[in-house]
This record gives C-alpha cells, structure tokens and sequence, in this order.
C-alpha cells in the first residue's frame, strides 16, 4: 500500500545538522533504508518539510518508516494512504455510487 509520509523537521536539530555536515549522510541514510517511490522537499507553515512516497506490504511497517525522523531530526510525521490513478479505477466508484445514492 502507498503512503504519503509528510515529515516535518524542527529547526534546531535540523539546522545543527547542517552547521555540523551531517544533514545529508542522515537524511540518505533514512532514505536509503526507506526506498521511496518519490522524495520532495519543500516549506510548510515555514519549516522544512520533505514529502515521501513509500509502499509498504503491512500496518506493522510504520514505525520502521517514522521512527527514523523522529529519532533523527526530532520531526513530525504524518502518514496516510495514497493512490495512484489505477488504484482509485479499481475502488469500484460506480458500484459504491449504486449503493448509497
């Protein structure tokens, strides 16, 4: 199942991270461990935040996916489920649309 991870980081640990050259040996190796489909970075609400598409087989793989930016970076992370277009064409739209209108 794809998930849509918004990893929020504060700024005093990230910025220590940069200050001290260790910013991008931990964020690849997060994402190393992680395979993600997608990586982007970006600002939300004026703090960095990187937008990460994983696919994971099981509910029991969420923490190997956040736990490394909270221990990391001490970020917020917001995870939810994510579809691709043949995905949303095979969630059966019409037969759910029969049903409850």
């Amino acid at each position: 199942m794809r998930m849509l991870m918004k990893v929020t980081m504060p700024h005093g640990r990230f910025n220590a991270a940069i200050r001290d050259g260790s910013v991008d040996a931990k964020i690849q190796a997060i994402l190393g461990e992680l395979k993600p489909e997608a990586v982007y970075f970006t600002e939300f609400d004026g703090k960095r935040t990187g937008i990460v598409i994983v696919d994971i087989t099981d509910a029991s793989q969420i923490p190997s996916i956040a736990e490394p930016w909270f221990l990391t970076f001490d970020a917020d992370v917001e995870i939810c489920p994510a579809m691709v277009p043949e995905d949303l064409a095979n969630a059966g739209l019409d037969k759910i649309a029969e049903k409850w209108a």
